[in-house]
């Protein structure tokens, strides 16, 4: 069979002009990502679905919309048509007899970013959403053949710069690292313009009559013009989120899209559980932002946070987990069953059990105008994003525990100097002995113990940083990039007086119950389960939960022994 698509070149745009690369992005086998089906794989889609005539200029599905169908061609083409962003449109891909359309959002729920035009008539295939979730299910070789495929389409659109997204902005802003960070972390394609070097981007901004005061700009589905938008505001534009019923009392709703949540997520939604799991900024959390895990069982070339948080994201969503991003839990109404989780739009979803993977945050120092300079200079994550800021400049890690030593240890590949500062006077005894090693060899990683920052200076940018060593001599240096990751608090400040937390504020759970605190009440004959609160049917996991080892194949593991006690609470209903 002759190859079932014609890919078409990106022609370069204003957008692309700028040349920013935002990741390193692995080679796709074209052959994979849009594989000819074979006679036998067409007529399994035929039985599950059915065949309908299209004519030639049939619009299929536009962007924007959720559930569209998902087609494959018996004969004539279509072409896949991307917006430039800037009122034009573009042919990304055309398939031909034997392709299937589709990519990660015809899983995942949410909108699709791209328009499906007849260019020549023929025959389709049509199954809706649920038909080629049921055909995968029961199905492993197309299962395998259209997950692969989809993967691999979205990185070549994250790689090609096709997407419906321009972010218009400057490193010097806060708010332009905050969207870009949401869209990478959220795997969305979108094209970054730097306004502070496209020379081009004047004409844009006039076009759209938008003020440099109003940077960053977002363009979403190449209409809708977004000045220094939330990011609540980006997701609700992209149609990240599901629409959930209010009368839905779902099986369990998961706080948190940490390893811990999102393999809460896998195991319910693949043992026919309705989940949804609602995520505060983007799948992945602390892990999400590590450059490098090198001693997760099953990769031993390593993987980095975010790649293995976006294949669990794409498991989950296989299976028909429902996932909320950008969306912050207000507060837990815990008096009666089901339970009520509030979210800070003010809607209330019941759920008869609650997994909360809600992770801790990383310690700020005690510096007075610290959040002058966050984003600009101070982050919290060290990616491929954040190094790019960095250039070849020298650069401050504060921490001694995995995170900083992998922090570390990625930077030190591109800036000019890492100077590492751990409070204490040993790195953490958590660290794995293959990061100290590393580190302590390193020629570009200067480690400083018992050092800390006192100061932070800068106008527009974070510009010079004062330390004091353990001898309190303190120091000064021109340095403008400090990356905090040093210690934890966790995020239960909406669970306070529902749920017995120790004196951290982390979840007591199990064995750590007994005694049960007197002012909570304990009504069921059992004792509360090995990851079970003090609330019955409502679970911890994860970096939250009080006593929790700091791993990420832990937090895998609570997650999805949580997912069996949520079946015996349901047993018990």
């Amino acid at each position: 069979m002759s190859s079932p698509v014609t890919i078409h070149a990106v022609t370069p745009s204003a957008a692309e002009a700028t040349g920013v690369a935002s990741y390193r992005f692995p080679q796709v086998d074209e052959a994979e990502a849009f594989p000819a089906l074979t006679a036998a794989q067409i007529a399994r889609f035929r039985d599950a679905g059915r065949v309908r005539k299209v004519e030639l200029g049939e619009i299929l599905f536009e962007p924007g919309l959720t559930n569209a169908p998902f087609w494959v061609l018996l004969s004539g083409s279509l072409d896949i048509v991307m917006s430039d962003g800037i009122g034009g449109e573009r042919t990304a891909v055309t398939y031909h007899a034997g392709a299937f359309t589709g990519e990660m959002t015809t899983i995942s729920n949410r909108a699709g970013m791209a328009r499906g035009r007849i260019s020549e008539a023929g025959e389709f295939i049509e199954l809706n959403r649920q038909q080629l979730h049921d055909l995968l299910a029961r199905d492993a070789e197309l299962n395998e053949i259209l997950m692969r495929a989809f993967i691999l389409r979205r990185i070549l659109m994250l790689s090609s710069g096709y997407g419906n997204v321009i972010l218009m902005g400057s490193r010097h802003s806060q708010a332009t690292l905050r969207l870009r960070e949401f869209l990478t972390r959220n795997a969305h394609p979108h094209t970054y313009i730097d306004l502070d070097t496209d020379k081009g981007s004047q004409a844009m901004l006039d076009r759209f009559s938008v003020n440099v005061d109003e940077v960053p700009v977002v363009i979403c589905n190449g209409k809708t013009v977004m000045r220094n938008p939330s990011t609540q505001e980006l997701a609700r534009c992209l149609g990240f989120n599901p629409s959930i019923e209010p009368t839905e009392v779902l099986d369990v709703v998961i706080v948190g899209a940490g390893p811990a949540g999102l393999a809460a997520a896998v195991y319910a939604a693949s043992e026919g559980l309705d989940a949804l799991v609602i995520e505060t900024k983007a799948p992945g959390g602390q892990a999400g932002t590590s450059s490098k895990i090198e001693n997760y069982l099953g990769f031993p070339m390593g993987v980095s946070g975010q790649e293995l948080t976006a294949r669990a994201t794409a498991q989950a969503q296989k299976f028909g987990a429902k996932m909320m991003v950008a969306t912050s839990v207000a507060r837990l109404n815990c008096d009666q069953r089901p339970y009520k989780v509030h979210l800070d739009d003010g809607r209330a979803i019941p759920a008869k059990t609650i997994v909360i993977a809600s992770g801790a945050q990383y310690n700020k120092p005690h510096i007075g105008n610290l959040a002058n300079f966050e984003g600009l200079g101070v982050y919290y994550g060290a990616t491929f994003l954040e190094s790019q800021l960095c250039g070849h400049d020298e650069v401050i890690v504060i921490g001694g525990g995995n995170s900083a030593g992998q922090a570390a240890v990625f930077l030190s590949e591109t800036v000019g100097k890492v100077h590492m500062l751990v409070r204490t006077n040993r790195l953490s005894e958590t660290m794995s002995r293959y990061l100290i090693q590393r580190i302590e060899k390193n020629p570009q990683i200067d480690l400083r113990y018992g050092t800390e920052i006192v100061a932070l200076e800068g106008d527009t940018h974070l510009e010079s940083v004062t330390w004091r060593d353990k001898s309190g001599a303190t120091e000064s240096r021109p340095i403008r990039h400090v990356f905090i990751m040093a210690g934890a608090s966790p995020r239960t400040d909406w669970l306070r007086g529902c749920l017995a937390l120790d004196d951290k504020g982390f979840i007591l759970t199990g064995r750590d119950l007994d005694p049960m605190p007197k002012e909570f009440g304990w009504m069921l004959d059992r004792r509360p389960q090995m990851l079970e609160t003090s609330l019955p049917g409502v679970f911890a996991v994860g970096d939250v939960r009080a006593n929790s080892v700091k791993r990420v194949a832990s937090a895998v593991g609570e997650g999805a022994i949580a997912v069996s006690l949520v079946h015996r609470t349901l047993a018990e209903l």
